[in-house]
């Protein structure tokens, strides 16, 4: 299988990780979106990534989807069985990913927009809920143990996210969820490599 992904991309960096800890064989193979190659086009047509492209020639998108084959594939390795445990990991990711929602909207804002278009009330709409977010996860951490779950690496992913994009400007009075990265490296070495590049 191989993984359509850029190195920038929390959500890829979600799917990445969580096959590495599965042990799960993927070729990881660049692409830029924004020069719309054929094999990104032809395969999602959404032109965005992740895209996981399986060996008998079909494609699955987006993140999650990708997170739950990957379960499906590892036995059911990636979620918990119990039907409340794997509730909680699954809102952990939907949160985080609305996170991640929120910290891509400024960036493109930011990047896409001549600067006197810019729209700063949608940064700072947007902003507000990654605060928001970002405060209810600093009094609610996941419990880390010895096995980790989806949740998890979509935390670790957005967190990843902060620190290339908005580094400085997230972790002030959010100690226990700045923290939260050293204990997940203890339980996947991996991480420091694996993150959104600084």
């Amino acid at each position: 299988m191989e993984l359509l992904y850029s190195p920038a991309s929390p959500y890829s960096a979600k799917v990445r990780m969580a096959a590495r800890y599965l042990d799960i064989g993927i070729t990881d193979v660049r692409v830029d979106t924004s020069a719309e190659p054929a094999t990104l086009m032809d395969n999602n047509p959404l032109g965005k990534i992740p895209v996981l492209l399986l060996d008998d020639g079909g494609s699955i998108y987006d993140s999650v989807a990708i997170m739950h084959y990957l379960d499906r594939q590892a036995g059911g390795k990636l979620y918990p069985k119990k039907h409340a445990k794997r509730t909680e990991a699954e809102v952990l990711e939907a949160l985080c990913d609305g996170i991640m929602d929120c910290l891509l909207a400024i960036v493109y804002e930011r990047r896409f927009r001549p600067e006197d278009r810019i729209h700063q009330p949608w940064i700072d709409k947007q902003w507000g809920k990654v605060v928001r977010a970002l405060d209810y996860l600093n009094a609610n951490l996941p419990k880390t143990g010895k096995k980790l779950h989806g949740g998890h690496f979509a935390l670790a992913a957005m967190i990843g996210y902060l620190d290339l994009r908005f580094a400085g400007e997230w972790a002030e009075g959010r100690k226990k969820l700045a923290q939260w990265p050293d204990k997940f490296g203890t339980r996947f070495k991996e991480y420091s490599e694996m993150k959104a590049p600084a």
